[in-house]
């Protein structure tokens, strides 16, 4: 305990020195001397074992305990502290990204129902506001349904993740988050008073559906303790909360749950699914009182989603077709998938992503050779499917809001590293297009950019995909500094959408790189399969290829070499320090997964058991060994390693804050090198960062100011 509460004493003076200012040689005193978190002995159990874990004292589920708060407020004051003396280059990247953002922008206009509906930004708010204009009446005036300025008045953080207008379009229901524990309270607003309703109900997913009668919504309770979304509650408009009925709870911990309407509007579902598996319950939204019908029985490895028009269901299922087929059944055929019949038959090469239905036509999202496009399909003769052209090496496109079925126009964004998200109209009779809204980015000109796609060979041969982004004039040299970034798990795919933030970095020379290592699915349903379970480790030999690859080829010096990653991607980070330090100058870990083992052992955590399919279930011994022998916090050592900033928030549920403090420690513990070892918490945000758009810059403009401050010191 003694020890515990020096911590304590020396954290405060930090924070204190930090408040009051400090001269120079104070804050050289302060960077030289890194907090040091105490050591105490606990034994983390395991059927393969116990191991010791020393640090583990920092997690407090609660948030509150005084030490841990102290540990962390410590480390935010001493890189406080190493930040200062550049913290004019912070506030001059702050200031370019920021001068990218069109500040009173507005989003592109759609029309459902009455009503045109529209996102719009104001000089200088943080925060959207939802309006929408009353088509009946002629030059009507936009009324505001939703301004979450208001709502963030006096809150550190606030978020709104989900709004829904009910049927008669004279309600909004909508979810909020003050805190960034991603654990939501519903609200209901009456749009011809602006005034909320007194119903209120907290705990619960993003997830609103709304019954057809205008007074039912179905929602989703969260357990306390794990977070999952487990039960599905009918709330009817002006009774008390605690009256809001069960109409189904999922008793299995491994699958996630969601309730929404169909695009038609015809149909409630609860949608669960995990890693391997998932499942479907349809009401008709007429009959709110009735109850739910299984669409079709989860069996283990199927996958399906499924969408409603005109009394038959499409359907998108990896059924003997691992990069997804699509399928239809008739409503009174449902229950049974060996009612199904084809649509759309698989491909070894191109993986369906997503889909959209129409009355006449059926639009695919797919991946193909590692970039998405979309693909028109007639329903009358879908051998004349025809697929969007696009003009640049490396590019994505995905669906904009669709909200009609009775249309022959299709609306889709395209973008790429050079090119903003530009929405198109794309008339699915004719094949033409017309160019409806391109995001304004101010201080920016397309023509001084390049972008092209390279491809790494991986130790095994695989080929990677690597998609760039530099200066028009780049020469392959040697000379450039490099930022790579990269994820890689879960079959999430790193597109290279436009990003304006790292024009701040590319406009200083350096090489911008999107590694689609395998555990992402770019190149089909194989590369998630691949870089998963206890194929894992190719995810992190994939990424260290990449950076030799680009080194090798000229793209990057080898001592100018920066990475980033954020959540798995911070487990990424993580590995990859362990495996190849010497091949970066610095890595910037966010939200970092870095505990797995400990993690996956505990099944109070939020994510845990949902991700067995995942990372592998430590219970069993192949899994627990394979996973402790890349774990990032495990593998820690007495070795160099590269400049580390690591972040987190206090409240996140998804990567416990604890995890990468913990791993900090460790770091600090038994690293050999001199190289700066920083560590910041969000003590007011979660998994995502700050909420408000310009918050979110700034902690951008810091990551960056990290990677050009040590740039400049060598």
């Amino acid at each position: 305990m003694a020890l515990r509460n020096k911590f304590i004493i020396s954290g405060l003076a930090l924070s204190t020195l930090m408040i009051f200012g400090c001269s120079n040689d104070a804050a050289t005193e302060l960077k030289a001397t890194p907090p040091v978190a105490e050591k105490i002995p606990y034994l983390v159990k395991s059927p393969h074992g116990d191991r010791n874990d020393p640090y583990y004292w920092l997690r407090d589920d609660e948030r509150k305990a005084p030490a841990m708060i102290a540990h962390l407020e410590a480390e935010n004051a001493y890189y406080d502290a190493y930040r200062s003396s550049y913290a004019e280059l912070t506030a001059t990247v702050e200031q370019e990204i920021i001068g990218r953002i069109k500040q009173d922008d507005s989003s592109l206009p759609y029309v459902k129902g009455d009503y045109e509906y529209s996102t719009v930004y104001e000089a200088g708010k943080e925060y959207p506001i939802y309006q929408r204009r009353d088509l009946r009446v002629a030059d009507a005036e936009p009324e505001v349904m939703l301004d979450v300025n208001e709502l963030a008045q006096g809150q550190a953080f606030m978020q709104v993740s989900n709004m829904q207008v009910s049927p008669n379009q004279q309600l909004l229901a909508y979810m909020v988050d003050p805190t960034g524990r991603r654990q939501y309270e519903l609200r209901i607003r009456d749009l011809t008073t602006g005034e909320d309703l007194p119903d209120r109900l907290q705990g619960l997913s993003s997830a609103i559906a709304w019954a057809k009668d205008n007074e039912t919504l179905f929602v989703i309770e969260n357990d306390p303790q794990t977070l999952l979304s487990t039960r599905v509650l009918k709330h009817k408009l002006g009774q008390p909360a605690a009256q809001a009925e069960l109409v189904y709870e999922e008793t299995d911990n491994t699958f996630y749950m969601y309730v929404s309407n169909t695009k038609d509007g015809e149909y409630i579902t609860i949608s669960l699914s995990q890693t391997v598996s998932s499942e479907l319950h349809i009401l008709d939204a007429d009959t709110p009182n009735a109850e739910f019908t299984l669409f079709a029985p989860r069996e283990r490895h199927l996958k399906y989603s499924a969408d409603h028009i005109d009394g038959r269901w499409i359907i998108r299922t990896d059924m003997d077709a691992p990069n997804y087929q699509m399928m239809q059944v008739s409503h009174a055929d449902i229950g049974d998938k060996a009612n199904w019949q084809p649509l759309i038959a698989p491909s070894d090469d191109v993986f369906i992503q997503d889909y959209e239905v129409f009355t006449d036509y059926l639009a695919l999202n797919e991946r193909s050779n590692g970039l998405r496009r979309i693909r028109i399909v007639p329903w009358q003769d879908p051998a004349a499917a025809q697929v969007v052209a696009a003009d640049e090496q490396a590019y994505v496109m995905s669906f904009e809001r669709n909200v009609e079925q009775a249309t022959d126009t299709l609306r889709y964004t395209y973008s790429s590293l050079t090119t903003p998200a530009t929405i198109y109209a794309y008339d699915m009779t004719s094949g033409e297009q017309q160019q409806l809204k391109q995001t304004e980015v101010p201080n920016y000109n397309a023509s001084l950019y390049s972008t092209e796609r390279t491809w790494a060979k991986a130790d095994d041969g695989t080929m990677v995909p690597v998609t760039l982004l530099y200066q028009k004039g780049f020469r392959k040299d040697g000379t450039a500094p490099l930022y790579q970034y990269a994820y890689g798990s879960y079959g999430s795919s790193s597109d290279p959408y436009f990003r304006s933030t790292v024009f701040s970095l590319v406009d200083r020379g350096f090489v911008y790189a999107i590694a689609h290592i395998r555990g992402g699915q770019e190149m089909g349903r194989q590369w998630y399969e691949d870089g998963k379970l206890l194929n894992k480790i190719n995810t992190f030999t994939d990424f260290i290829d990449v950076t030799e690859h680009l080194v090798a080829a000229g793209y990057a010096h080898p001592d100018k070499v920066f990475a980033m990653g954020g959540s798995a991607g911070g487990l990424l980070m993580g590995a990859v320090a362990n495996m190849a330090p010497q091949h970066y100058r610095g890595l910037m870990a966010h939200v970092p997964f870095v505990d797995v083992v400990t993690t996956m052992l505990d099944e109070t955590i939020p994510l845990t058991t949902n991700e067995f399919d995942e990372w592998g279930n430590p219970k069993q011994k192949a899994y627990y060994d394979y996973m402790l022998s890349y774990s990032p916090y495990d593998q820690v050592s007495a070795q160099d390693y590269p400049a580390i900033l690591v972040t987190t928030g206090l409240h996140d549920s998804q990567v416990q804050y604890f995890e990468p403090a913990k791993w900090v420690a460790k770091l600090r513990e038994h690293k050999t090198d001199a190289n700066p070892l920083m560590f910041k918490t969000n003590m007011t945000a979660g998994h995502g960062g700050s909420s408000g758009r310009f918050a979110r810059m700034k902690e951008i403009a810091e990551e960056y100011a990290f990677i050009l401050n040590l740039l400049e010191a060598k």
